[in-house]
């Protein structure tokens, strides 16, 4: 594959492993066990069937301290307040089901980590919905605490951003620097299994030309999976939903650059096909004919009314790509993401770290 794919708008490729700063060792791997893939049992599901395995316990001597409520109905705001001054029988489930999750997710690390791409990772950042509460970074950390006491040296670490922002923050290092100079804001798109997000990334500052301070001004959200609609329907509300953020930006004067960057769960071909990893996703997604990256391009039109360039890579390498600012101290680093599904990748800088 040519190395400067990345540097010609005209010949972009998706799915790209060598990006302008970092080199995509592995992404979207699917390890198994006899129970299956073995990233599920640290996905956003596996920490309600904890809390709702250990709210079974006490309903058997008949006293349940989070009542009849559905445990799916319970939010992490919800559990985060418990844990702070609510009643002490609940807080002592949420510890446990911590603990259990905890457990699980240092697991899911270390079957990771003995990958041959993923040998000497040196941090860990972890995203997805999780990642926004309380209840998340108390689970993150304690799975720290478990690897390090087994002698594995790796850090564990929330991701910085906003779950709903970084995976389209890191849409902005897909692409050279100097690509989205003269130009103040683009558009990105975070695809999930649960919700669709849609945002004008603004560059930040031009002191800062390596995008540090990249932000997202204006963001849509659309939980797809409430609606269920199919593949064709979903992707014309994306389109609606851009084409609304493009004359946002123009009302607000935003250079737009004329690119869409785009995060979808699978592994992405050159083409903007979708290989294998879309099952969450409505519709069938994998079908070879379909290219998201082409139905954007060609609905999406510029001020000018020219048509986007679109590029597409993985939900999880783009969200990854935000923590880039923050990994430049170390050589070797990963995300984990966690959703429907348990998104990963590993990185190496080009660049030494500082």
């Amino acid at each position: 594959m040519p190395q400067d794919t990345a540097t010609n708008p005209s010949s972009l490729v998706h799915g790209l492993r060598d990006l302008p700063a970092v080199t995509v060792d592995s992404y979207g791997e699917e390890l198994r066990d006899r129970d299956g893939i073995i990233g599920d049992h640290a996905n956003k599901g596996a920490l309600g069937e904890a809390l709702e395995g250990w709210r079974e316990q006490l309903r058997r001597k008949g006293d349940d301290p989070f009542g009849n409520t559905p445990t799916r109905d319970i939010s992490k705001k919800t559990l985060d307040k418990v844990l702070v001054d609510g009643d002490p029988e609940a807080a002592g489930i949420i510890h446990g089901a911590l603990e259990q999750f905890a457990q699980q997710l240092s697991s899911v690390a270390r079957s990771f980590l003995k990958l041959k791409s993923w040998h000497g990772t040196e941090r860990l950042a972890i995203g997805g919905g999780l990642r926004d509460s309380r209840i998340g970074e108390i689970a993150i950390g304690r799975a720290a605490v478990l690897l390090k006491s087994e002698g594995i040296d790796i850090d564990l670490m929330p991701i910085h951003h906003h779950p709903d922002e970084a995976g389209l923050i890191g849409a902005v290092h897909l692409l050279p620097t100097w690509m989205l100079s003269g130009h103040d804001a683009m558009l990105a798109v975070d695809i999930g299994g649960t919700n669709i997000r849609a945002g004008l990334v603004g560059f930040g500052p031009r002191k800062h030309p390596d995008l540090a301070k990249a932000e997202v001004i204006r963001k849509k959200l659309w939980c797809h999976r409430e609606d269920k609609p199919t593949r064709d329907a979903a992707v014309e509300r994306l389109i609606e939903m851009l084409t609304s953020l493009v004359k946002s930006a123009e009302k607000e004067k935003l250079a737009l650059a004329p690119l869409i960057g785009v995060g979808c769960p699978g592994i992405i071909n050159e083409d903007g096909s979708i290989d294998r990893g879309g099952q969450n996703l409505p519709g069938n997604w994998e079908h070879k004919k379909f290219s998201l990256p082409q139905r954007l391009s060609s609905a999406v039109s510029r001020a000018d009314g020219q048509p986007h360039t679109v590029l597409m890579h993985n939900d999880a390498v783009v969200q990854g790509l935000s923590e880039l600012p923050y990994m430049q101290d170390v050589e070797r680093w990963g995300i984990f993401t966690i959703g429907t599904g348990l998104g990963n990748c590993r990185f190496t800088n080009k660049r030494p770290p500082k």
